[in-house]
């Protein structure tokens, strides 16, 4: 096994630098082919395949973006150029194949980069900051590996919301006939309970969304006032189907990778929690552009899709898009068996390893 060198890289964006940041590398014999894991807040640089990729042929680069643990202050069209700078280190480097490997959060991030990297369209937030990137700061990947593949952020929180939740400034504020958590309701719960529950959940998300950019557009119409304010969205962890294995069926046991779903949605320790208005605009709402599929369906490079089939956070219905949105452009696997991070699960991770360079010295 070779060692893990440490990198530090710096972002360049419209041909300034940006703020440093880390990544762990370690290199196969060859040259030939490197990969880049990445997440837009979780520390990759422990991940999984550091292991086994690189001891398969494929040099493995695992990349902590400038917002590693602090999802609150998340802005996608930055997050982008640190991507970018992982990619132009490995051509750098003399390696002629790099494959993004978009693992969880990594899947919508990568499919976001790799569609700029193609065709560069982006000069500023959803909250109408500039964003000066060239098409020199985001040199373009060869492939993409999917595996545990978030379809976005934007996509599954309005699924994850609580829908019991009557008012945002009151998080005990609950209308007990939406409450997922009331065994009267199930789990299994009923088709008529699901439908009054989701239509619940994408009502609040819209009305957070229009809250925080018309907050925004008061905040920064007073002179030389505040760009930008910090807020708190309760209870976001309370998807029926955490539940309920009957909805979305797949091999999973109930609950969810980080713990007991209710505990988690009743305490402040998961997504979206605490944040500000331009990064819920960047990350969570319905103006942000790290849609996963439609990002990648605008992108002409081949694609590894990896199902793992007993993964509580991402769903069929998550791969279906991916699926959907890719055609015969991908290739497909199936894991059976395989949690969301393979805890546990080393033959997974060699598996994966595998699957992933044999796929990438093909294509």
């Amino acid at each position: 096994m070779t060692a893990t060198e440490l990198i530090e890289l710096r972002a360049q964006a419209g041909g300034r630098g940006g703020p440093p940041v880390h990544a762990a590398l370690r290199r196969a014999k060859n040259r030939d082919i490197a990969a880049i894991v990445v997440h837009p807040t979780s520390d990759f640089m422990g991940h999984y395949l550091m292991g086994p990729l690189p001891d398969c042929g494929v040099t493995l680069l695992a990349l902590n973006t400038r917002y590693v643990g602090n999802d609150s202050q998340l802005i996608f069209e930055f997050l982008i150029a640190d991507v970018g700078a992982a990619v132009r280190f490995l051509r750098d480097e003399g390696y002629g194949k790099i494959v993004l490997l978009g693992n969880s959060g990594g899947a919508s991030t990568v499919a976001f980069y790799q569609e700029q990297a193609e065709t560069l369209t982006i000069t500023d937030t959803p909250a109408g900051d500039p964003v000066r990137l060239s098409p020199e700061d985001l040199p373009p990947a060869d492939g993409i590996a999917l595996f545990g593949a978030h379809s976005g952020r934007a996509i599954i929180l309005p699924k994850w919301l609580d829908a019991a939740v009557t008012d945002e400034r009151d998080p005990d504020s609950r209308d007990p006939a939406l409450d997922i958590f009331n065994p009267d309701y199930g789990p299994p719960f009923s088709p008529d309970f699901i439908g009054k529950v989701r239509k619940a959940q994408y009502a609040r998300w819209h009305r957070i969304t229009a809250w925080a950019k018309d907050r925004l557009a008061e905040i920064r119409a007073v002179p030389d006032g505040a760009r930008d304010e910090a807020f708190l969205v309760h209870h976001t962890v309370a998807d029926p189907r955490f539940l309920d294995v009957s909805l979305d069926p797949n091999d999973r046991a109930p609950g969810m990778v980080w713990g007991d779903p209710r505990k988690l949605n009743f305490s402040p320790k998961d997504v979206a929690c605490f944040t500000t208005l331009t990064s819920w605009l960047s990350q969570w709402s319905t103006e942000s552009r790290a849609h996963g599929p439609d990002c990648i369906a605008r992108t002409s490079v081949p694609v590894l899709n990896v199902e793992f089939t007993a993964d509580t956070n991402v769903l069929p219905s998550d791969t279906a898009m991916w699926t959907e949105a890719l055609g015969e452009r991908q290739e497909l696997h199936s894991l059976k068996g395989a949690t969301h991070f393979l805890i546990g699960q080393p033959d997974f991770q060699r598996e994966l390893a595998g699957l992933i360079a044999g796929w990438s010295q093909r294509n």
